[in-house]
């Protein structure tokens, strides 16, 4: 009895090793990307082209928004609207360094930092992004004048923001690049429905 009693605690015992090691396997291939772990810089999968392309895109887009949220406190006539300018500068900010992280982690290219996007031909295209004339009649604006072109063109470009973030959902493999689409799809609805409020429409 003690023989075989120690025979089924041996065999358990394999057993058990044996279990744990494939469900370590199994959550392995499991979790790879589920969340943006540190395996993304190991090279495993844990990301894809379209994060990368969402994390190149998005970078850009939101400088321009910087750019010109920053024309509010010396242009805009409404409190509101500079209130609304300094929360998109304060969100934004942070998730262009967040992304620039990201692609350097992954070995790629993030924009050039500095490189006056809305100036450049390169990324006109780009949904919701100004024109060099939009930009340039926004800075030349002032007061309620200002007021209107700001909010017209900024509905725009979130309209633009929350379509590329709703791509990334629908394609993108990283963790945290799907859920920053999240919050920038939450954040830029609620403020187009807030902008939209301020120019008198629905």
């Amino acid at each position: 009895m003690t023989t075989s009693h120690a025979i089924r605690r041996a065999a358990l015992g394999v057993a058990t090793v044996c279990a744990v090691v494939l469900l370590a396997a199994c959550g392995g291939e499991q979790h790879t990307g589920a969340h943006g772990a540190p395996a993304a810089s190991a090279g495993t999968g844990a990301h894809n082209a379209q994060d990368v392309t969402f994390a190149q895109g998005m970078i850009p887009h939101h400088q321009q928004a910087l750019e010109m949220a920053r024309l509010a406190p010396g242009h805009a006539a409404s409190a509101e609207v500079k209130a609304l300018a300094a929360r998109i500068e304060k969100a934004q900010d942070p998730e262009i360094r967040t992304m620039t992280g990201w692609l350097k982690s992954w070995g790629e290219e993030p924009p050039m930092a500095g490189m006056d996007h809305s100036r450049h031909g390169g990324m006109a295209g780009m949904s919701g992004m100004m024109s060099a004339d939009d930009m340039t009649a926004l800075e030349k604006s002032t007061g309620a004048d200002f007021d209107q072109k700001f909010l017209t063109l900024m509905i725009a470009h979130h309209q633009g923001a929350v379509e590329m973030a709703e791509t990334e959902k629908a394609k993108g493999r990283d963790g945290r690049a799907t859920k920053t689409a999240d919050d920038v799809i939450a954040a830029q609805s609620a403020e187009i429905k807030q902008m939209k409020g301020l120019l008198g429409e629905k």
